[in-house]
């Protein structure tokens, strides 16, 4: 078994680098009984299966720009709206008025609402009106049930001059879920409900919420969202007409953040909340770049790679040796779960391994407790 061993002649008689040798070894030495346990560990190599790629103008070119101009409604999304029709379901209810005939309406009166004194539809989908029958209505517009009825009621009445309208929307519901101020489900009503109106709908999205990303779940194919595109840009290529049965999730932003290591001030988490923050913002927020201790050109966004992608992840590399590259980090979009690093220079490694070494060698003859820079050696 490996063993350490330390010269019997005093350190202080040492040359100064063969001393600073001496020391580094100790770390090595068991000095304690059973202290010693072999280990050979080595990390499986990644380089293979990241990608590094300069910052540069071409590549903020080609990323999506920070505080883009309202975009406006797709010619798709717009039709829907326009053509947008009701179809009647089970449990809606139906309030139909046959004029100069009041003895087939039933009025509402001052104490009872329109849902409890109209016509209900049934599970089977039918409603019975007096002499008309049991009609069959769902699946059906409103002005499709309307001329069923004049139809119907045509052989009792001369010209019946019919209404119909929804008292009560029951059969279709949109669920909203998640970080927003009054979750649970949203009525479809014979209104378009796009995305934003089922938001606002439901209270709005919570502080906490990560405005960034939110999912619309349709028949079992989710579809991710920008609400801080569609809400605070005005990109309503975001937006979306939505369905009976579709589900709206807003997942909160505790999670959601930039981790930023290595030599700024203040390392930490950069919370992304309701904003869109650049490079440079997150640099700024983390106090700055030190400027002692770090390397210019060692500014590394470390982004996570979809899964099913044959790389690890992405590293974004930006040289600030001229300081108007902030200008580039100003046009880099943040993403939640980036890791930004900032490199240590080398001769501020080497200046920390002296000022940890020095003061515990404490060799007479020798200038250890005055040097504080590697140069001065």
């Amino acid at each position: 078994m490996y063993q350490c061993r330390i010269a019997a002649r005093p350190l202080r008689r040492l040359p100064f680098a063969a001393a600073l040798i001496g020391v580094l070894a100790l770390s090595g030495c068991a000095l304690a009984p059973g202290g010693h346990m072999d280990y050979n560990t080595q990390a499986a190599p990644i380089d293979d299966l990241v990608d590094v790629q300069p910052i540069t103008p071409g590549l903020i070119a080609s990323m999506p720009r920070i505080g883009n101009r309202a975009t406006p409604m797709s010619a798709e999304l717009s039709q829907a709206i326009d053509t947008w029709e009701y179809l009647i379901g089970p449990g809606d209810v139906l309030t139909i008025i046959v004029y100069d005939h009041p003895e087939l309406t039933i009025p509402a009166g001052s104490e009872r609402r329109a849902e409890d004194a109209g016509n209900q539809v049934r599970n089977d989908g039918t409603i019975f009106y007096p002499f008309a029958g049991h009609l069959q209505v769902a699946g059906l517009s409103l002005e499709e049930v309307r001329r069923l009825l004049s139809q119907r009621l045509a052989g009792v009445i001369q010209e019946p001059q019919v209404d119909v309208n929804i008292a009560a929307f029951r059969s279709q519901k949109v669920l909203v879920s998640g970080a927003v101020g009054q979750p649970g489900s949203v009525p479809v009503t014979t209104v378009p409900l796009t995305v934003a109106d089922a938001i606002s709908q439901a209270g709005g999205a919570g502080e906490e919420a990560n405005w960034h990303e939110i999912y619309l779940t349709r028949n079992g194919v989710e579809e991710r969202l920008s609400l801080f595109r569609l809400m605070r840009e005005g990109d309503q290529s975001q937006n979306r007409l939505l369905q009976d049965g579709d589900v709206l999730h807003v997942p909160s932003s505790e999670n959601q953040a930039v981790a930023v290591m290595g030599q700024v001030l203040k390392p930490g988490n950069v919370r992304l909340g309701n904003e869109r923050l650049s490079l440079t913002d997150v640099l700024s927020r983390a106090g700055g770049v030190d400027e002692a201790t770090a390397e210019p050109s060692g500014i590394f966004v470390i982004r996570g790679n979809e899964q099913g992608s044959e790389r690890l992840a992405t590293v974004y590399q930006l040289d600030i040796g001229n300081a108007a590259a902030l200008v580039l980090g100003s046009g880099f979009s943040m993403q939640p779960n980036d890791v930004v690093y900032v490199t240590t220079a080398p001769i501020a490694r080497w200046n920390r391994v002296i000022s940890q070494l020095l003061p515990s060698i404490r060799l007479p003859g020798f200038a250890g407790e005055s040097v504080s820079d590697s140069r001065d050696l």
